[in-house]
């Protein structure tokens, strides 16, 4: 999981803009949560193991950190308040991100979450490992929710050579095999910052974009629905 620092980060305002947003397919399918979390829990744990040896006593063998876990409550709201965070035209009924979450549920492959703030971001992809919702008392058909994601590696099973061990056999070897999109085609509010902060994992890095494409200044601010951007 990238968890970066903005520290150091550019003055630019559009880095400070706070916002969760979950993807599907290289974003070909994704959105942004309507309204943002009022806490996010980031699980951290590693895997190490404790033995007894004789004349030392117990020791702790450090092992290798485990994949990070990701849970939040939000709400989906079912009319535009001053507290939501999408443009009203965007905003769905909250069945259709029901609908959605379960659909790239029951697919079997990884989403891809990412969380911006003004200290910090992550951008990891993720598998959604449960998803609950219920209709909110009083709430005129607004749906809050839970979610929990666990990280997700990347990998393949690795073509062994004849002579390892039984163990090597087994295909216990993994290798990652994460691949990024070479291409991007822009829809509906597309920023060059959001594309960079989706598929860089730096908002800031949108300047890359900009020059690979030749896009000019004065193209930045009405760029063209279905344009197809190369990527770094």
């Amino acid at each position: 999981m990238e968890l970066q620092s903005k520290s150091s980060a550019s003055s630019n305002k559009k880095t400070s803009v706070y916002y969760a947003h979950m993807s599907y397919n290289n974003g070909t399918e994704g959105f942004q949560f309507p309204v943002n979390p009022s806490s996010v829990e980031v699980n951290e744990t590693g895997q190490g193991k404790t033995y007894n040896v004789p004349g030392i006593g117990e020791i702790n063998v450090i092992g290798s950190k485990s994949l990070s876990e990701i849970s939040f409550n939000g709400l989906f709201p079912a009319q535009y308040y001053p507290f939501v965070n999408v443009k009203e035209d965007d905003l769905r009924q909250p069945v259709q991100y029901i609908l959605r979450v379960n659909k790239w549920m029951r697919t079997k492959h990884p989403v891809r979450f990412i969380l911006s703030s003004e200290t910090y971001n992550i951008n990891t992809p993720a598998t959604i490992e449960s998803f609950t919702w219920n209709e909110a008392a009083g709430g005129n058909g607004d749906i809050e929710y839970s979610i929990k994601l666990k990280q997700y590696m990347f990998y393949r099973a690795r073509k062994l050579k004849s002579g390892l061990t039984s163990q090597a056999s087994k295909g216990v070897a993994r290798a990652d095999e994460k691949q990024q999109p070479k291409t991007y085609k822009l829809v509906k509010n597309d920023t060059l910052w959001k594309v960079a902060q989706m598929h860089l994992g730096n908002g800031a890095r949108w300047k890359e974009i900009q020059k690979l494409n030749g896009i000019t200044d004065a193209e930045i601010t009405r760029l063209q629905v279905g344009r197809v951007l190369k990527l770094p």
